[in-house]
C-alpha cells in the first residue's frame, strides 16, 4: 500500500513539475494575476463556477478572497456561483442545468468582472455557456482545465490547462494556482 501512495504523491508532484518548466502557463498565471489585481482595484469582483470537485475548487478560491488568504485585510468582493442552493434548484428546474451558471453571470455579472470556469474537461456545458453570456457582458474569461482545454480553451481570455488528462491531478494544480493568485492579490492590495 505504501507504493501506491507513494505513486500517487509522485504524480501529483510530477504534474506540478510540469507546471513549473512551462514558461507559458508560468507567464499566464501572472498574467491573470495581474488582472485581477486591477479588476479588485477599480472595484470589480470575481465570480468562480464549476462542477463537482471544481465546484469545490470554485467555492475555496472565493473563500480565500471573501476570508483571508495569508494576510489579515478587508474582504475582496469574490461570488462562487456553486453555493446558493435555492438558486441552483431554481434555474435548474426552469432553465435546465446548462443554463445555472449563465444566468447568474446575467444576474451579477459587469463589465471589468473576472469570471473563473473551471472543468478539468473544458466542456461542462453550463461553464461553456457562463463563458458565452461573460462575451456579452465584456467579463474576462479565465478557463482553467486540464490538457486539451477543451471547448473553453477558445472561448476564454485566459486558458490555464493543466498538463494533465487525470481528473485529481488536475484539480490539485487548479487549487494550487487559485492559492498562487489567491497570494499575488494580497501581496499586491495590501503588503507595504
Amino acid at each position: 500500500m505504501s507504493e501506491f501512495i507513494k505513486n500517487i504523491l509522485q504524480e501529483s508532484c510530477d504534474t506540478k513539475q510540469k507546471v513549473i518548466n512551462d514558461d507559458r502557463l508560468i507567464k499566464l498565471i501572472e498574467e491573470v494575476s495581474s488582472v485581477c489585481i486591477d479588476a479588485l482595484k477599480n472595484g470589480n469582483k470575481l465570480l468562480f463556477a464549476g462542477n463537482g470537485g471544481s465546484a469545490s475548487d470554485s467555492q475555496h478560491i472565493a473563500a480565500e478572497l471573501v476570508g483571508r488568504y495569508e494576510i489579515d485585510r478587508p474582504g475582496l468582493p469574490a461570488i462562487a456561483l456553486t453555493t446558493n442552493s435555492s438558486q441552483l434548484t431554481a434555474i435548474s428546474n426552469d432553465y435546465g442545468y446548462d443554463n445555472v451558471f449563465q444566468r447568474q453571470v446575467q444576474a451579477l455579472a459587469r463589465s471589468g468582472d473576472v469570471f473563473f470556469g473551471l472543468s478539468t474537461s473544458g466542456n461542462s456545458k453550463n461553464v461553456v455557456n457562463a463563458l458565452e453570456q461573460c462575451k456579452q457582458l465584456e467579463v474576462t474569461t479565465v478557463a482553467m482545465t486540464g490538457e486539451s482545454g477543451g471547448q473553453m480553451r477558445s472561448m476564454s481570455d485566459y486558458c490555464i490547462n493543466v498538463p494533465s488528462s487525470n481528473t485529481a491531478r488536475i484539480q490539485e494544480v487548479h487549487i494550487t494556482i487559485g492559492h498562487i493568485i489567491c497570494l499575488e492579490i494580497e501581496n499586491s492590495l495590501f503588503k507595504n
